[in-house]
């Protein structure tokens, strides 16, 4: 039988996910308990596709052609922990309903971005949210408001670019820095912009290490 000292230290990402709650409403959430990370971003953005990616699973969250689909905070932990006390898992993968674009009537949409904001403002648990930009758009004015939201929940911030096996190989590093220069204004944004590709695994490496790093883990 696997002991606490033993799962302390087993890496994060190398062992199953699972998925364990989607939370419609604040009332829904489950307790403060391991630490958070969020990944927020536009509807179309890959948010399902790099999570899957991140944990090695092609199913864990769910991917759809459809934009909008992910219509709740979606949870995801470590197999293996029971959930009591002294039995916790190590943190938390929240992927966050997209913004720009929904399938749904507009008191749905509004639902879902109250939702959104007041997590935001209401966890303590939540470390950082990894704000996912799509690489072949760059960040786009509805981005920039999220970003500005995040500055004034006081929420820090790192900007991970997505599908960048989708651009020239040489325009990266050029994305890489104009995105820097765009994120200067915004106070809570981290100053390191990492860079992904779900399809090609490009940079999954760096983005575990980054995680791991912000929860005091393993990666």
């Amino acid at each position: 039988m696997t002991n606490n000292n033993q799962k302390a230290d087993q890496p994060l990402f190398g062992r199953p996910w699972i998925f364990i709650r989607g939370v419609p409403a604040m009332k829904f959430l489950p307790p403060e308990g391991p630490l958070e990370v969020a990944f927020a971003g536009r509807s179309n953005v890959g948010k399902s596709s790099l999570i899957n990616a991140l944990v090695g699973q092609k199913a864990l969250a769910r991917t759809s052609n459809t934009p909008g689909r992910t219509q709740e905070l979606n949870y995801f932990v470590p197999d293996g922990y029971s959930g009591a006390a002294d039995d916790m898992p190590p943190m938390a993968l929240v992927d966050m309903p997209g913004y720009g674009y929904a399938q749904a009537p507009k008191e749905q949409v509004d639902a879902w971005t109250r939702l959104v904001f007041d997590y935001l403002r209401g966890r303590a648990t939540l470390k950082r949210v990894y704000v996912l930009i799509d690489s072949r758009h760059g960040i786009k004015k509805n981005d920039d408001e999220v970003l500005s939201l995040l500055d004034k929940a006081a929420i820090s911030y790192q900007i991970v670019l997505t599908k960048t096996d989708k651009i020239k190989e040489a325009g990266v590093p050029r994305l890489i820095a104009e995105t820097l220069e765009k994120i200067k204004k915004h106070p809570a944004a981290f100053p390191e912009v990492l860079s992904t590709s779900s399809e090609k695994g490009n940079g999954l490496d760096e983005l575990r290490a980054a995680i791991a790093e912000t929860v005091g883990r393993k990666s």
